[in-house]
C-alpha cells in the first residue's frame, strides 16, 4: 500500500493572479518554524520578482487559525540546552517582519480564527489584513516570561488611546471589531463572504496595484458591532495612561467595576518582568519613527529573555506541564528592579539586529 502523501510546513503556489502562501501546521495551529520562516521569505523574493504576480494572499490550513505565534517548545528545549535558536529565530524573523511592512506588492492576510504572536508578525504588517467573526488576535507574551514582539510594540503603541497598552499588559483577545479598531486590521468580512472574496482576489489583474485589492475587499466588507475593549475605551484610558505598572495596579485596585477586577486578575497571572519590560517597550516605541526601531529594541530584549528564567518556567507551565502555575523570579512587580528591567535595553554590538539595504 502507497504511504499517504505528506504535504510540507509551507504550501507556496500561483492562484491566478496571486502569490498563495499556506501555513500548513493544523495540528500544531500553524505555528510558526524557522524553516517555515525560511520559506516564507523565500517565497516573497519569488513572488516579488515575477511580473504576473499582482498580490501575495497569506492564510492558514484548517479552520482554526491563521498562526498560533512561533514554535516554543522548540524555543523552550533550545534555552534549557544552552543552544541559540532564539537568537537565530527571531533574528530572521524580525528581519522578515519589517520586510512584509515594506513589502512592494498588495499583502493580503486573512487573520480568520487564531493570530497570536509570530502570526500578527506575519499578518499585522501586511497593506491588507483581513478579520472575521472568528478572529481572536492576541499578543499572550508576558504569560510566558516574554514580551510582544514582531513589531508587537510598533503596532500596539499606534492604537488609539491606551487600547495598545491594554492588550500587550493583559494578553487579553481581540474580536475582530477590536482588531480594526486597535488598528491591527483594516476590513471586516464574514467567514461566508471569504471564498468569493478569495476568487476575486485570485482573479485580479496582473498589473493590479493596492487600490484595486482594497476595492476588491471593499465589495465584502461590513461593519461590525464595536468590540468589548472599544466599548470600555475611556476606563482603559484612564486606567493604562501611567509609565509604570505599580501606578496601573493602583488604579485598578480603588476601581470596584467588574471590568476593573477582571483587567486586575489578567495582570496578576503574568511575568512581574514581562509587564515592566513590556511597558517599557511601549513607552519607547512611541518615540520611534519606524518599524525596524521597534524591533531593534525587540531583539535586544528578546535576548535577554532566552536566557531568563521566567521564559523557560511561562512555557513548562502553559504548555510542557500544562499546570498554569508558573513560579515567576521575581514574583512580585515591588521586586523587579531598574536593574533587572535595564538588562533587557542594553546595547548588544555584534548581536545587533541588521536590516538590508
Amino acid at each position: 500500500m502507497n504511504a499517504p502523501i505528506t504535504e510540507p510546513d509551507l504550501i507556496v503556489r500561483r492562484e491566478g493572479s496571486a502569490g498563495v502562501i499556506r501555513l500548513n501546521r493544523p495540528k500544531a495551529l500553524n505555528a510558526l518554524t524557522l524553516e517555515m520562516a525560511r520559506g516564507l521569505d523565500a517565497a516573497l523574493d519569488d513572488f516579488e520578482a515575477d511580473p504576473t504576480v499582482a498580490l501575495i494572499l497569506v492564510e492558514g490550513a484548517g479552520e482554526r487559525g491563521l498562526c498560533a505565534g512561533g514554535d516554543i517548545v522548540g524555543l523552550y528545549n533550545s534555552a534549557r540546552e544552552g543552544g541559540d535558536l532564539g537568537k537565530v529565530f527571531w533574528r530572521e524573523e524580525y528581519v522578515m517582519n519589517a520586510r512584509i511592512a515594506k513589502y512592494p506588492k498588495p499583502y493580503v492576510a486573512y487573520m480568520d480564527g487564531f493570530v497570536m504572536g509570530g502570526g500578527v508578525g506575519i499578518a499585522g504588517h501586511g497593506s491588507h489584513r483581513i478579520v472575521t467573526e472568528k478572529t481572536k488576535i492576541a499578543m499572550p507574551e508576558v504569560g510566558i516570561g516574554f514580551f510582544p514582539d514582531v513589531g508587537g510594540t510598533w503596532l500596539l503603541s499606534r492604537a488609539p488611546g491606551e487600547i495598545g497598552t491594554y492588550f500587550g499588559l493583559t494578553a487579553e483577545t481581540m474580536n475582530g471589531a477590536d482588531a480594526i479598531h486597535a488598528r491591527f486590521a483594516d476590513a471586516f468580512v464574514p467567514t461566508a463572504a471569504w471564498p468569493e472574496l478569495r476568487a476575486a482576489l485570485t482573479a485580479a489583474p496582473e498589473d493590479a496595484h493596492a487600490d484595486n485589492v482594497r476595492g476588491i475587499i471593499a465589495r465584502f466588507t461590513t461593519t461590525p458591532e464595536a468590540g468589548p475593549a472599544q466599548r470600555h475605551a475611556q476606563q482603559i484610558d484612564a486606567w493604562f495612561a501611567h509609565d509604570t505598572v505599580e501606578e496601573i495596579f493602583a488604579d485598578l485596585e480603588r476601581d470596584g467595576s467588574d471590568f476593573a477586577q477582571a483587567t486586575l486578575k489578567a495582570l496578576r497571572g503574568k511575568s512581574p518582568t514581562s509587564l515592566k519590560v513590556t511597558l517599557t517597550l511601549l513607552r519607547i516605541a512611541r518615540g520611534e519613527a519606524s518599524l525596524e526601531d521597534c524591533l531593534v529594541h525587540e531583539y535586544r530584549a528578546a535576548l535577554q529573555v532566552f536566557v531568563s528564567d521566567d521564559f523557560v518556567e511561562g512555557i513548562r507551565a502553559a504548555v510542557i506541564d500544562k499546570d498554569r502555575a508558573p513560579k515567576w523570579r521575581p514574583d512580585r512587580i515591588d521586586e523587579v528592579t531598574p536593574d533587572i528591567v535595564a538588562r533587557y535595553f542594553e546595547d548588544r554590538g555584534a548581536d545587533e539586529l541588521k536590516f538590508p539595504d
